[in-house]
C-alpha cells in the first residue's frame, strides 16, 4: 500500500469509529430534555428514575466519543500537514468555534446534569440538560460547517502559490453558510436523533420482553418512537434537500451517487444494481427512467450532466459510491418502516404484547448507525479526488515526510486501542442495562398492556 492510500484508511478507520458516539449523545440530549420536560410538568417520580437511567448512558457515550476524536486532531498535522496548512484558516476558525461555543457549553453543564440532581432546584436543573443538549448539537454545527466548506467552499480567497498557498477567509458568515452547509447540518442531526432514539427504543424492548422495569421502559420506547417518527421522516426531506444541492455544487457526485455516465440522457433513479466501471453501465439494476431528472428539475426528460462529462482523473469510485448511498437510502425507508408500525401498533394497543416487533427493535438499534456511516462514506468518497472540492486534491494534502511504514504501524496501533475501548463501551453499557433504572420494578404486565 501507498502512502496516500494508508493515510486516507488510517483516517477513515479513526472517524468511522469516532462517529459511532456522538450521534448517539445528540440523540440522547434530545430525549434526556423530553423526559426531565415530562417530570417538572408532572412530578412523577418514575420519569426522574427514567431520566436519571438515561443520564447515564448519555455520560458513558459521551466520555468514549471525546476520548476517540482527540486523535483525528494529531492525524491532521502527522498525515496531512499540507492540507492542514491548505485549510487552517477555515477550519481552525470553525473548530475554535466549536470549543468555546459547543463544548465548553457542553462539558461544563454536564456536571450539573450528572451530581446537581440533590444539589440545585429542578428547574436549574433542567436547564443544564436543556445547554448540555444544545451544546452536543452546536459541536455538530460547527464540524459540519469545517467539512462542508470542503464540499462547497465559500467566503475565501487563495493567498501564497505553490506550495506556499492557502486560503484564508475574506466572509466568516459566507464560510459558515456555505452552500451545502445548511442541508448537511440538518441531515447530520436527523441521523443522530435517529441513533440515539433506536438505542432507547432497543433497551426498552429489551426490558419488556424481558418483563423488567416495564413503566420506565414502555415510556422510554413511546418517547424514543415520537422522535424516531419526527426524525425519520425528516431525514427524507433534508436528504432530498441535500442530494438536490449536491446536483447543483458537486454533479459529478450525484452521477456517481445514480452511476449515471449519458450526459444525453435523462438520469434515472436506481433501487439496486452493481456497476460496472469499466464498461460504464449498471448490471442486475432496477431502475426507474427519469425519476432522478424529475427529483432534480421536476421533468422527467430533462438530461442530467454525466460521468462521461469529466476528466477521467476527476470521477471518484463510482461502485463503492453506488452501494453506500443505496444502501443508506434503504434503510433510511427502513427505519420509515419501523417507526410507521411502531405507532400502529401503539395506536392498536398492540405495541408492548407484541413480541416479533419487540425482537426486531432490539437489533434495529444498529440501522441508524449503519445508515450514518454509509451516507459519511458516500458524502467523502464522492468528493474524491478532491479534498477540498475544486481545489486541492487529496494526494497533494499528504504530508511529504511521513512514510508508510509509520502510518501502517500507528494503524495498527489505533486498531488495538480502539478495539480495547469498544469492548469497555459494550461491556459498560451491558452493567449499566443490566442493572437498569433504580427502583423501577414494581409494575405488572396487565396494567402495562392497557397504557399501550
Amino acid at each position: 500500500m501507498d502512502t496516500e492510500l494508508l493515510a486516507r484508511i488510517q483516517f477513515a478507520f479513526t472517524i468511522a469509529f469516532h462517529y459511532i458516539y456522538p450521534p448517539l449523545s445528540i440523540g440522547l440530549g434530545v430525549i434526556l430534555v423530553i423526559m426531565e420536560f415530562n417530570y417538572i410538568r408532572t412530578k412523577n417520580k418514575m420519569y426522574e428514575r427514567m431520566t436519571k437511567f438515561w443520564v447515564k448512558i448519555f455520560a458513558l457515550t459521551f466520555s468514549i466519543g471525546v476520548a476517540t476524536g482527540i486523535v483525528m486532531e494529531f492525524e491532521f498535522g502527522t498525515n496531512w500537514a499540507a492540507y492542514s496548512r491548505y485549510v487552517g484558516d477555515v477550519f481552525g476558525s470553525a473548530l475554535a468555534a466549536e470549543g468555546i461555543f459547543a463544548f465548553f457549553l457542553e462539558s461544563g453543564f454536564l456536571a450539573i446534569l450528572l451530581f446537581g440532581w440533590n444539589k440545585v432546584k429542578p428547574a436549574m436543573h433542567f436547564f443544564s440538560t436543556i445547554m448540555v443538549s444544545l451544546g452536543s448539537m452546536l459541536s455538530a454545527v460547527w464540524i459540519v460547517v469545517a467539512n462542508s466548506w470542503q464540499q462547497t467552499p465559500a467566503g475565501y480567497h487563495i493567498v501564497g502559490e505553490g506550495l506556499r498557498a492557502r486560503a484564508e477567509i475574506t466572509d466568516f458568515w459566507a464560510m459558515v453558510f456555505n452552500p451545502s452547509s445548511i442541508d448537511r447540518l440538518s441531515h447530520t442531526l436527523s441521523g443522530a436523533w435517529l441513533a440515539g432514539s433506536f438505542l432507547v427504543m432497543s433497551v426498552s424492548a429489551y426490558y419488556l420482553l424481558k418483563k423488567r422495569h416495564e413503566e420506565i421502559a414502555a415510556s422510554s420506547f413511546k418517547t424514543g418512537l415520537g422522535v424516531a417518527l419526527f426524525a425519520s421522516l425528516f431525514q427524507l426531506f433534508t436528504g432530498h434537500s441535500s442530494a438536490a444541492g449536491v446536483a447543483v455544487n458537486q454533479p459529478a457526485k450525484l452521477a456517481a451517487y445514480e452511476a449515471h455516465y449519458d450526459s444525453s440522457a435523462a438520469g434515472d433513479l436506481y433501487l439496486f444494481g452493481w456497476v460496472d466501471e469499466q464498461n460504464r453501465n449498471v448490471n442486475f439494476g432496477i431502475k426507474v427512467p427519469g425519476l432522478l431528472s424529475y427529483l432534480v428539475y421536476g421533468d422527467f426528460n430533462t438530461p442530467l450532466r454525466g460521468l462521461n462529462s469529466f476528466a477521467k482523473d476527476e470521477i471518484p469510485p463510482v461502485n463503492f459510491v453506488f452501494q453506500t448511498y443505496h444502501l443508506m437510502v434503504a434503510i433510511g425507508f427502513g427505519l420509515i418502516g419501523l417507526t410507521l408500525l411502531g405507532v400502529f401498533l401503539l395506536w392498536r394497543k398492540k405495541l408492548f404484547t407484541a413480541a416479533w416487533y419487540l425482537k426486531l427493535m432490539v437489533v434495529a438499534v444498529l440501522l441508524p448507525q449503519m445508515a450514518n456511516q454509509l451516507g459519511w462514506f458516500s458524502a467523502e468518497v464522492g468528493r474524491q479526488p478532491w479534498i477540498v472540492y475544486g481545489l486541492l486534491r487529496t494526494s497533494d494534502g499528504l504530508s511529504k515526510s511521513v512514510e508508510a511504514g509509520q502510518i501502517l504501524f500507528s494503524l495498527v496501533l489505533f486498531s488495538i486501542i480502539y478495539l480495547l475501548l469498544f469492548i469497555l463501551f459494550l461491556f459498560l453499557l451491558d452493567q449499566k442495562i443490566k442493572h437498569g433504572p433504580d427502583g423501577s420494578d414494581h409494575i405488572v404486565s396487565s396494567d402495562l398492556t392497557a397504557r399501550a
